[in-house]
This record gives C-alpha cells, sequence and structure tokens, in this order.
C-alpha cells in the first residue's frame, strides 16, 4: 500500500498529466487556427499520451490500495502568437513535469517504496525524450526563421506524428 505522502504526490502527478493534456490540446486548436495542422497533429497527438499518462498513474494508484485523489484542472492558455511560443512553451512545460516527477522519484527512494520508484524511474526517462523532442523541434524552428516553405515542410513532418499507447488497457471494476 502506498503511504499517504506518495498518494498524494502521484494524485497530484495525475492531475498535472490531465493539465497537460488540456494545455497542448489548446495548443493544437492555436496551431490548426494558425492553418499549421501538422502542428495541431503533433500537440493534440501529445495530448493523448498524456492522458495516457494520467490513466497509467491512476491505475498504479488503485492497484497500491489506495484511492486517488482529484483535483479541478486549470484553465489553459487559449491564444499563442505564433508557433514559436507554442514549441517555446511545450519545452518548458516539459521541463516543469521533468522536475514534478523527479520529486516523487526522490520521496520514492526517501520513503524506501522500492515499487513506486521503479515505476517512476519510466516517467524519468520519457521525460528525457519528452524535453529532447521539443529541443528538437525548436532548433528546426530557429532554422527556418521566416522562411514559410521549410516551415510547410517541417508542418508535413510533425503530421507523421501517431499515438500509440505504450500502457496496456486493464478493467477496473
Amino acid at each position: 500500500m502506498l503511504n499517504k505522502k506518495l498518494t498524494q504526490s502521484l494524485s497530484d502527478q495525475l492531475n498535472a498529466e490531465y493539465y497537460s493534456a488540456y494545455l497542448y490540446m489548446a495548443m493544437s486548436a492555436s496551431s490548426s487556427k494558425m492553418g499549421l495542422k501538422g502542428a495541431a497533429n503533433w500537440l493534440f497527438t501529445q495530448a493523448q499520451e498524456e492522458v495516457a499518462h494520467g490513466t497509467h498513474i491512476y491505475e498504479y494508484i488503485l492497484e497500491r490500495g489506495v484511492t486517488p485523489t482529484f483535483a479541478a484542472i486549470e484553465q489553459p492558455p487559449q491564444v499563442f502568437a505564433d508557433i514559436n511560443e507554442i514549441f517555446k512553451e511545450v519545452l518548458a512545460h516539459e521541463q516543469k513535469v521533468t522536475r514534478l516527477i523527479n520529486a516523487i522519484a526522490t520521496l520514492a527512494m526517501q520513503e524506501s517504496d522500492h515499487a513506486c520508484y521503479q515505476f517512476i524511474i519510466w516517467y524519468v526517462n520519457e521525460q528525457v525524450e519528452e524535453e529532447a523532442r521539443a529541443s528538437d523541434i525548436l532548433d528546426k524552428l530557429s532554422l527556418i526563421s521566416d522562411n514559410k516553405g521549410l516551415l510547410l515542410t517541417l508542418d508535413n513532418e510533425l503530421a507523421t506524428r501517431v499515438f500509440i499507447n505504450p500502457f496496456p488497457a486493464k478493467t477496473i471494476i
């Protein structure tokens, strides 16, 4: 059974994952409005991934014999100036999530909860990938500068991203 500190920390992360999904959906809508359907796809796919993360954490908390707590999900920003601002915010947000995940890993170690530590390590590794992806896109946007043709090429690349859920579905009864 998870102790109260880890239960609350994981519940907070569960809520943070759903906020991330809201944020990425708002960014997706904004990208779509800008005419960047590939970026909209990439961001919507990211939102799906965040929902899967939240569901995975939810299931883990239940498996450990406790009930997660739920908080109101804050409204994300609705307007973004341009695609550069969006992906700068993506990177900043993923860096924030990395700090949250690392804090859970540290708490699991401090509480000597090896199962929780093992569980959260997947997310520690995932955050390395998340930050690298956002940085890569920002680097490309920097190289593109104001070249609309290259922006459309990048947008076409972003359109190819598909969601593959890394977690098998569980039936919770």
